[in-house]
């Protein structure tokens, strides 16, 4: 008998705030996190502006010998996990601290720390003057092993790796270690600092970045005729997963049942998803199998749907091959057009989003989409620029990342 999942806290460090309530907040009022890029001279690059953190000091939750050691992907992973573990209210003192594992993910690791030392190397006298921290501040398995530092917690521990869809891949592995009885909790998510210039640049070489630099707002709009390309985003999303009993047993407040999850690869392209979602589709179909529903029980998906003129109509069909030409109940939104694309991180915050759309019965829109393409069939519900009160029962997050990985998390309310 496999052990039931529950989600029991949520942390978030986001474009559109730095908590969960600011986020939240953010997302169902159709906010906009983009605005020109401040961390660095943009002027020379085709893009010129970002999802960036606001008011944000890494100050204000890490002691200064703690940041000196740490690159901001994984300062935001310590950030989004403290508040995630405080809404949690578990108490490792009442517990087997080998029951407790952390499984982290980020597509990029510590991008800025690396950037920004060989940078130094290159416009020095040629002696390699490398801080002592600097491999232990690129690699990306450090903000797994900081958050058990932290905390002590000594169960599983590791990070993954699947590009866009890192983070889901991180929750489904600690879902299934749950149900698995190798753990009692997890901490798990994702988190991503690629507001660097190799990786604006590098994003933007492949034309994957909108270039709407006059607009900034209103550049991520999944599903329109005009879109032009992804924006970049920056942040962290945490949760707790937990053994249903054990969380019942503590008196845990419960947000929703992990009900199924799961992964396929397109074995298509490096970095194109496969044109007809035939990976994205069967990634779905296999996380509903495993919930027990069918398609038609979903209330909410919340799309990968970055803002790219071919990854959201792959997506379109791949749900096209499972809804067919039926009328349907599915209630269609894509966050990126408000957070950016937060890479590894998107998965966790997009979670949190369904988490939060059964929790308050809101669907958010997908905001600065004023003219769907033409593609898209007329029985898809996708929510546009206003959020609507809807009984959500049921949400799934779907993520697709360069590679190939197919990533999709399905969650249930109690």
């Amino acid at each position: 008998m496999l052990n039931r999942v529950v989600v029991t806290g949520i942390g978030a460090l986001t474009p559109l705030g730095n908590d969960i309530k600011t986020f939240w907040d953010g997302i169902v009022h159709g906010k906009s996190g983009a605005a020109p890029i401040k961390k660095f001279d943009a002027g020379l690059f085709k893009t010129k502006f970002a999802c960036e953190l606001k008011e944000f000091d890494a100050a204000n939750y890490l002691e200064r010998a703690d940041i000196k050691r740490m690159d901001p992907f994984t300062q935001y992973a310590i950030i989004a996990s403290d508040e995630a573990i405080k809404d949690s209210g578990f108490e490792l003192n009442r517990m087997d601290p080998f029951d407790v594992g952390v499984i982290w993910g980020s597509g990029q690791g510590g991008m800025e720390t690396f950037e920004d030392q060989v940078l130094a190397y290159a416009r020095g006298d040629g002696q390699p003057r490398y801080s002592p921290f600097f491999v232990s501040k690129i690699i990306a398995n450090m903000a797994p092993g900081l958050i058990s530092i932290r905390n002590g917690f000594m169960g599983i521990n590791y990070t993954t790796v699947s590009a866009c869809a890192t983070s889901n891949t991180a929750i489904m592995d600690a879902y299934n270690y749950i149900r698995l009885g190798q753990a009692k909790i997890m901490v798990t998510g994702g988190s991503e600092a690629p507001i660097t210039r190799a990786s604006i640049g590098g994003f933007s070489s492949m034309k994957a970045l909108s270039t709407r630099n006059d607009d900034p707002a209103h550049a991520s709009r999944p599903f329109d005729v005009e879109r032009d390309g992804f924006v970049m985003g920056e942040g962290a999303g945490a949760l707790i997963l937990e053994d249903y009993k054990h969380a019942k047993k503590r008196g845990a407040n419960i947000y929703a049942e992990v009900t199924g999850a799961s992964m396929t690869a397109d074995a298509y392209h490096m970095t194109a998803t496969h044109p007809e979602g035939l990976g994205a589709a069967k990634a779905m179909e296999i996380a509903l199998r495993s919930s027990g529903i069918t398609f038609r029980e979903v209330d909410y998906l919340n799309m990968h749907a970055t803002s790219t003129s071919v990854g959201d109509l792959s997506e379109i069909k791949a749900l096209q091959s499972l809804i067919g030409n039926e009328q349907n109940k599915i209630q269609i939104s894509a966050t990126k057009s408000m957070t950016g694309h937060l890479l590894g991180a998107a998965g966790a915050i997009e979670a949190i989003i369904c988490l939060l759309a059964i929790k308050d019965q809101v669907i958010p829109p997908t905001i600065n989409t004023s003219q769907l393409d033409p593609a898209i069939p007329d029985n898809f519900n996708i929510i546009l620029n206003e959020a609507i009160d809807y009984p959500v029962k049921v949400s799934m997050s779907n993520t697709f990342g360069f590679g190939g990985h197919n990533g999709i998390v399905i969650f249930s309310k109690l």
